[in-house]
């Protein structure tokens, strides 16, 4: 009985120490003045000698607003709170309303490489909808400080998109998407091919028959991440890491989980309100 009593408190001691010792996100509002209120994930045994990567999630028009919860209702942290194994640092912004500002954005990664271990080689933006938009803005804006970036279900709002040419660059959009026509991401891809036609630094999955919820899936997928840390600004040719079938692939990532699912589940009770498709 001793024994097994004994092995329970090891177990539990070990549990313990477990959870003791997980990192969550932590809000961070009013932190960097005049930007965004965010999201702050920061990955375990970070370090001067082991600097760790930056992921930014851009979402989209639904999460807008002043209620930073809405934010972890899907994405890359919500994806580490159900368990993603991340070994990386995660900025998830609040747009409070209107188009993704890319200085914004920057001023957060900037607070985050200064008060933080982040390898400033390894900076990379994903985004879907309005998300998409913003990640395309910022990569065209930053293209010399953005390692790689990720754009779903998107387009893009700046005038010049040249800079799109000098980072590798993933764009999935879907032919049946009625929140954002698919032309929005074809406009982006025809302005990278003017620059060079070979476009050896873009991946453009248009997607026969995928609506505009669909790619929320994606930010499950453990192999998206692997993909964007194959870049870093260190490699001046700045080549592009192949693909995969990021689709299919999102099936067993996501366990079969309704988009409409995809939320992270709050203590707090909600009103019941009618709710506005998401994008």
């Amino acid at each position: 009985m001793k024994k097994q009593v004994y092995a329970l408190f090891i177990l539990m001691t070990f549990f313990a120490t477990v959870c003791l010792s997980a990192k969550t996100p932590v809000a961070e509002r009013g932190t960097v003045k005049g930007s965004y209120n965010f999201w702050f994930y920061e990955p375990d045994s970070a370090s001067v000698e082991n600097p760790k990567p930056l992921v930014v999630f851009l979402h989209g028009a639904s999460l807008c607003g002043n209620n930073l919860e809405r934010v972890r209702r899907y994405g890359t942290i919500d994806a580490i709170d159900r368990g993603l194994k991340l070994d990386a640092y995660v900025v998830a912004p609040q747009n409070n309303g209107g188009a993704w500002k890319p200085s914004k954005v920057m001023d957060i990664v900037d607070w985050a490489i200064d008060k933080h271990h982040v390898d400033s080689t390894r900076i990379y933006v994903i985004g879907m909808s309005l998300g998409g938009y913003g990640t395309l803005d910022v990569a065209a804006t930053y293209p010399d400080r953005i390692a790689a970036a990720m754009a779903l279900c998107g387009g893009a709002s700046v005038k010049d998109l040249s800079g799109l040419n000098s980072l590798p660059l993933w764009i999935v959009h879907g032919t049946a998407d009625r929140a954002v026509s698919v032309g929005q991401s074809d406009r982006v891809v025809s302005a990278i091919k003017a620059v060079d036609t070979e476009a050896p630094r873009l991946i453009y999955n248009r997607v026969p028959g995928m609506n505009h919820g669909r790619p929320a899936r994606f930010f499950y997928l453990s192999d998206l991440y692997d993909w964007l840390f194959m870049h870093s600004l260190d490699d001046d040719a700045r080549p592009i890491a192949p693909g995969f079938d990021i689709v299919d692939k999102s099936k067993e990532a996501y366990k079969g989980l309704s988009y409409k699912k995809a939320k992270r589940k709050s203590n707090t009770p909600r009103r019941k309100t009618r709710r506005k498709p998401r994008q």
